[in-house]
């Protein structure tokens, strides 16, 4: 059971044992909106700025991320390059630097979505949700104690809230920045698997965030750079793109993040983001789906929203005149706290700092003794992505006039070729651990002498793709995809996949192949699995 943070009927005067809100006055209240962004990987410089914040300005909450260097990439379209050293250690020491020096317990938040691994390096991750959204919904179970597992990281190294899970609708092909964040296409599963995610994590002990509402899964625009607009009657929003959120609302989810796109049919016709929009949040979210729990504003450094409002602290202030109670990424915190200490009323200060201070007591912030983490379990962890993995392997397309590879290989007529990974792969070595067939790797187009496959009848490729996200073709290169597509026109091809099957689109008649299994991810529990698969 979870608990919700219905504060409907909760009295504004209500006293909690080590911290007397009635003696708080109205600017400090203000800050307790704020979840501006930290950085792991910041300067000193960097770091005696956030003090600051949460000296002068009494901040809620610190949302973390690795580096500006990462925070970047989106809007460079670019790949993310994590290459620092001792993030989790450097994470551990700030959380435990900017909690002691805050008079108010800081909520702690993070986006991982498939984990630590997310913003961490050398930390537990788990798969995408896309590979869990291939999994039956009859292994449900699996899919809320991956939550569970999660939440039980997070919680471990002081992380108090995890931005997730994504409640959107992978509707649109083209979609730019959901894809491999969504488990798929269909809205009961999308919803039955998210409500799961999300209750694992609250049995963790963390608070969790349905996200993007109203539904970012049908767009052709990165919000990091600018507007999406889903041109939908409210009829259709509210069969496909609301249909997560209503049902997780229905079973009493208690927090939902609001996303920097348009929604006109919920918003009188007008182009206004939603996460700025009265009409949407106090008007639709709040009123008509009845929604009482927490609403947190999407990043407001995000380029659809930052450059609206020039004046500093207006997009801010905006943001929680539309109903958000917390206001993510806000790069202007103490111009919006005076903006919003002269506009709002103090009713809605009162109603979103109690909903703020509730919340903390309900995950515990009050009574926290000094975080001591043991480490990962390791073992426990690939056992359970191994678990995962014979779950989600999939045959996604399988072509009946071509004749199959023969699961004997060692007739020297099939060869096995592998793709921005060594030969050496895990997968390769499950197939052929006495290394009898012959293999090749291609690493780039033009490193590659494809005339030495000519000889071979048959060929067996294993594609590592080398992005989730789809910035630059998923990384893969045009004109090998091209090479590629030419052995299929002149082989009998099957491709193991490990990697999004969204990449297909990188591969010309890819139907013609005989046969593509998706593994999904290269973890190494992943590509033994794989080659079992394959073995039968």
């Amino acid at each position: 059971m979870y608990c919700k943070l219905n504060t409907a009927n909760n009295s504004l005067n209500t006293a909690y044992s080590k911290l007397n809100t009635e003696k708080m006055d109205q600017l400090k209240k203000i800050g307790q909106l704020f979840s501006p962004a930290a950085f792991i990987h910041d300067t000193e410089e960097n770091i005696l700025e956030m003090e600051s914040l949460i000296r002068n300005q009494h901040i809620g909450g610190i949302t973390f991320f690795h580096s500006r260097y990462s925070a970047a990439a989106n809007f460079e379209k670019r790949q993310e390059k994590l290459v620092y050293k001792d993030t989790l250690e450097k994470l551990q020491a700030l959380i435990q630097r900017y909690q002691k020096i805050s008079k108010t317990p800081l909520l702690i938040s993070i986006d991982a979505e498939f984990g630590l691994a997310m913003r961490l390096e050398n930390t537990p991750q788990y798969p995408y949700a896309i590979t869990l959204g291939a999994m039956s919904e009859k292994e449900i179970d699996l899919i809320f104690e991956t939550g569970y597992r999660i939440g039980k990281d997070l919680r471990d190294i002081g992380i108090h809230l995890n931005f997730a899970p994504v409640a959107d609708i992978n509707t649109n092909p083209k979609n730019p920045v959901i894809g491999y964040r969504s488990f798929g296409r269909d809205r009961n599963k999308v919803s039955n698997f998210a409500l799961a995610m999300y209750k694992g994590m609250v049995k963790a002990g963390i608070g969790a965030c349905y996200k993007h509402f109203p539904g970012h899964g049908d767009t052709d625009v990165d919000s990091h750079l600018g507007l999406p607009v889903i041109n939908k009657s409210k009829a259709k929003l509210l069969e496909e793109e609301l249909y997560p959120f209503i049902e997780g609302i229905k079973d009493g989810i208690d927090m939902i993040m609001v996303g920097h796109l348009a929604a006109p049919a919920l918003c009188h016709g007008k182009n206004t983001p939603a996460s700025i929009s009265r009409d949407i949040i106090t008007g639709f979210l709040k009123g008509e789906l009845g929604f009482k729990g927490l609403v947190v504003s999407d990043a407001l450094n995000m380029k659809s929203v930052s450059d609206m409002y020039p004046e500093p602290g207006r997009l801010e202030w905006e943001a929680f005149h539309a109903g958000n109670d917390i206001l993510c990424f806000s790069e202007n915190v103490s111009e919006a706290t005076k903006l919003i200490a002269e506009k709002a009323s103090s009713i809605q200060v009162d109603v979103s700092f109690q909903k703020i201070m509730k919340l903390k007591e309900t995950l515990g912030l009050f009574d926290q003794s000094s975080i001591r983490f043991q480490g990962f379990d390791w073992d426990s962890h690939h056992a359970f992505n191994q678990q995962l993995a014979k779950e989600y392997i999939t045959v996604i397309s399988e072509n009946e006039s071509v004749p199959k590879i023969p699961m004997d290989l060692h007739n020297r007529k099939t060869a096995l070729v592998s793709v921005y990974k060594g030969k050496d792969n895990l997968f390769f070595q499950g197939i052929d651990p006495n290394n009898l067939i012959p293999k090749f790797e291609i690493s780039h187009n033009v490193d590659f002498d494809f005339q030495k496959l000519v000889d071979f009848e048959s060929i067996l490729i294993a594609l590592f793709v080398p992005s989730a996200k789809p910035i630059n073709h998923f990384g893969l290169e045009t004109q090998l995809m091209k090479k590629i597509t030419e052995l299929i026109a002149n082989k009998n091809v099957e491709l193991f996949l490990f990697g999004t099957p969204l990449v297909l689109s990188e591969l010309p008649d890819f139907e013609k192949m005989q046969k593509i299994v998706c593994a999904y991810q290269d973890f190494e529990v992943t590509q033994k699995e794989t080659a079992r698969y394959f073995l039968g």
